[in-house]
């Protein structure tokens, strides 16, 4: 696991510049602070900062092939690295170290760009072809690594983080109205996009491939779920035990480490699956790591200690009392670009204790995308019959007070009845909007982006014509959701503490089952994750399997209208909006005093415009504290 960043110059007779190198690596030092590595050849650079995790003393970065014609810089793991080196030794590959990245580039020597099929991990690479001149990028299916890049009349830049980019004095810090209204709608800004016009994301399952100056993007895999027809038929006994194997078999791969692993234990059904199977295979004690709230609905601390008593783990927890005046600019710090997923705090509370006592975690993103595990999707089945009705029910569920407790009931009749008629992705999107249409042209005022940020919903939900209606809305949290919410906001907190986490069930193993399960056995009536809650009933307490699901999320409308009030009123007052020059002041303050008056629970509106605001105090450059946007 390490940081990675470097360039490649448009004059191909031009000698990169080291201390350009350097300032980019020295922003990474956070991802990797064990060692660093550097390569310059002509106008290309590359550098890492590496957390040592395999291979602690031979792993070091920049690694070669044989004859150094082939270098690779890579931030993430390779979990099938030995099968896949006793393969290229039989072919005739030699090896210089027990590295799981040096597969890579042996790998390369003999499959080219189609390397990558064969690799099972996470990861995000940067691969410099000496002979031919060729610069590769690439980003793994899932997106669980990230990797930022920017082309211009200079050449091409990269790095694992936006940091590295904009250590370069000449990066353009022109916001981009596109992302700045997708951040609205999303309360995260999906890829390509990021805040900056001149940056760009690798999309999951995408490589770039840089050569004589000129710059291609393609996709290398995109997981897709199997067409309507084609689902799996066993029983439901048959498929449970299927993947519980499969789990395990993920769980024992993500184990594999030359340092201790540990688990991010919140008391849910899919960290204690994770807890469960990585005690059972780890040879020795686990350790669990929680974190707990003062606010008993939002508490799962219990939970999470019947799991940790059942398999004796070496637990640790905490009752998380925020300052959010000290965390929320550490977590602009670490995001690089406003990402308002207002649970990055509990994640990177947790993330901070877990680093005292390992260097490597497992987490449990992607399993509500994978088996069905959001309300949203069981809202879809009963719109499918109760649309209409339900419809004509929002204006007397508007009328209903608003409640600062997790996910009230008022709060889902609101959504489901607003959202209920619509077409299946614009209900979707409804269900979790954070700014609809009217009032991102209110804030934005003149600066609205002329784009609908929900094409990108629709563009991924048409190229799964064909599949189940249901499983095409997960798909596109697959797509989307996952890799641009939840995966930055777990990479981006455990990186800045060190960390590596790793994320067992986005593994193509278990994915390959999720895809063809048929809905029943994901979501049924009131209940979801079916088949995954019978898989671990073996393995978890029962009040765990069929208990409700909380989520790692905060208590943000209580605090809100609590303790962090003062500090919303401070950063979101109508003269520092006005000097930003970005949102209209008379909207922010309606949005804030229409959430403190009880009206409306408008938290996650609210916690965006915060975020953004304690961003722009970060990154301001301008004597007048705004940033330029973009026309």
């Amino acid at each position: 696991m390490c940081g990675i960043c470097g360039f490649a110059g448009r004059d191909s007779g031009s000698a990169a510049d080291p201390e350009r190198l350097r300032a980019m690596n020295e922003t990474l030092r956070h991802r990797g602070p064990d060692d660093a590595g550097e390569l310059l050849d002509g106008p290309v650079a590359l550098a890492m900062r590496r957390l040592s995790i395999i291979d602690l003393a031979h792993g070091h970065q920049p690694i070669a092939n044989e004859d150094k014609s082939v270098q690779l810089v890579l931030n993430g793991e390779i979990y099938n690295h030995r099968g896949l080196r006793d393969d290229l030794r039989a072919r005739g590959h030699s090896f210089a170290s027990g590295s799981d990245v040096e597969v890579v580039v042996h790998l390369y020597e003999e499959y080219g760009l189609d390397c990558l099929q064969h690799l099972r991990g996470m990861f995000a690479l940067a691969l410099w072809d000496k002979r031919r001149r060729r610069l590769v990028l690439a980003r793994d299916a899932f997106g669980i690594k990230p990797l930022y890049w920017s082309h211009g009349p200079d050449g091409l830049a990269f790095g694992s983080e936006l940091k590295a980019l904009t250590a370069d004095p000449a990066f353009s810090l022109e916001l981009d109205p596109e992302a700045l209204e997708a951040y609205l709608a999303f309360n995260s800004i999906p890829a390509p996009l990021t805040i900056y016009k001149a940056a760009r994301k690798l999309r999951p399952g995408h490589l770039l491939v840089w050569e004589d100056g000129q710059v291609a993007v393609r996709c290398w895999s995109r997981p897709r779920p199997v067409n309507a027809g084609s689902e799996r038929t066993e029983t439901a006994d048959e498929l449970a035990e299927e993947l519980r194997e499969r789990l395990r078999d993920s769980v024992r791969a993500h184990l594999v480490s030359d340092v201790p692993v540990g688990v991010l234990l919140s008391g849910g059904i899919d960290s204690s699956a994770l807890t469960a199977l990585a005690a059972q295979e780890n040879g020795g004690r686990i350790s669990t790591f929680s974190i707990g709230f003062e606010e008993r609905s939002f508490d799962e601390l219990d939970r999470a200690r019947l799991v940790a008593q059942r398999y004796g783990t070496d637990h640790h927890e905490e009752i998380l009392r925020p300052d959010a005046i000290e965390l929320l600019p550490r977590l602009a710090q670490a995001f690089d670009e406003p990402m308002a997923d207002s649970s990055s705090l509990a994640t990177w509370l947790v993330c901070e204790l877990a680093s005292r006592h390992v260097k490597v975690v497992l987490s449990g993103e992607g399993a509500d995308e994978l088996f069905g595990g959001y309300f949203t999707y069981v809202a879809h089945l009963l719109a499918a019959w109760a649309g209409r009705p339900a419809a004509a029910a929002a204006p007397l569920a508007s009328m209903l007070p608003s409640s600062s407790s997790r996910v009230s009931l008022d709060y889902k009749l609101k959504r489901f009845t607003a959202a209920a008629a619509l077409a299946p992705l614009e209900r979707h999107h409804a269900f979790k909007e954070i700014f609809g249409p009217q009032s991102r042209t209110a804030l934005l005022a003149q600066q609205d982006s002329g784009h609908d940020p929900v094409e990108k919903l629709r563009a991924r939900y048409a190229e799964t014509r064909g599949v189940e209606p249901l499983a095409r809305l997960q798909d596109v949290d697959v797509g989307i959701y996952l890799p641009d919410d939840l995966l930055v906001k777990t990479d981006r907190a455990s990186m800045a503490h060190s960390l590596e986490a790793r994320v067992p069930f986005l593994d193509p193993v278990v994915y390959e089952l999720a895809a063809g399960l048929p809905r029943s056995l994901r979501v049924r009536a009131g209940a979801k994750k079916r088949l995954l809650r019978k898989a671990i009933e073996p393995l978890v307490p029962r009040s765990i399997v069929h208990g409700p699901k909380r989520g790692f999320s905060i208590p943000a409308a209580a605090w809100l209208r609590g303790e962090l009030q003062p500090m919303a009123r401070d950063l979101l007052a109508p003269e520092r909006i006005r000097a930003q020059g970005i949102f209209s002041p008379e909207a922010v303050t309606d949005v804030l005093e229409r959430h403190v008056s009880g009206r409306e629970d408008l938290s996650r509106q609210l916690w965006g415009l915060l975020t953004f605001a304690v961003w722009h105090e970060q990154h301001a450059k301008s004597p007048a504290g705004a940033l330029n946007v973009c026309s």
